[in-house]
């Protein structure tokens, strides 16, 4: 890690806890059936951090702008969702966001499908995960399988919570 990286880390680190918020896009899936939420959850409260705010919706594209408003207004600083990014006409999530992001940060989907490559081979390639910022916050597309999402925490997300909220607030 790069010394400029490590400082930003280190002032990251210092600023307190990051409030996330997660939104589930699912036709399926109840509260007590997420199994995405009930991963992320503990997860991001055993480093410190608040979750405020949480949704499960549909894969319709007037429920994921919605959502997208809702946990702005919640005050999250990172939004994850998780569903809705394959390439099905059902899947609309990924162009909903991709309209609303304001700076894309294409390195997020090319990380994740190289990860995803590593445990699914060519069938990565499906994936339209997608990431950047919207009015001040970071938002963050995953496939909903519970790899996906684990993966994408483990791997690119929690590593890099704290900086990823203090450089889209500085």
């Amino acid at each position: 890690m790069s010394e400029s990286s490590a400082k930003h880390k280190e002032i990251a680190k210092a600023r307190g806890p990051v409030r996330v918020a997660v939104v589930t896009v699912s036709d399926t899936r109840t509260p007590e059936t997420d199994t995405n939420f009930h991963y992320l959850k503990p997860e991001i409260e055993h480093l410190g951090h608040r979750v405020v705010g949480y949704r499960i919706i549909k894969d319709e594209p007037e429920q994921v702008a919605a959502a997208l408003e809702e946990m702005v207004q919640a005050g999250a600083q990172i939004i994850l969702f998780n569903g809705g990014t394959g390439i099905a006409p059902r899947d609309t999530t990924y162009d909903v966001l991709a309209r609303k992001i304001e700076k894309p940060m294409p390195g997020f989907g090319e990380l994740f499908r190289m990860l995803s490559y590593q445990e699914v081979g060519a069938a990565a390639m499906l994936s339209r995960a997608t990431a950047g910022t919207y009015r001040g916050r970071v938002v963050i597309s995953t496939p909903g399988s519970p790899n996906a999402v684990q993966v994408a925490w483990t791997k690119l997300i929690k590593p890099e919570l704290e900086h990823l909220a203090w450089e889209v607030a500085r």
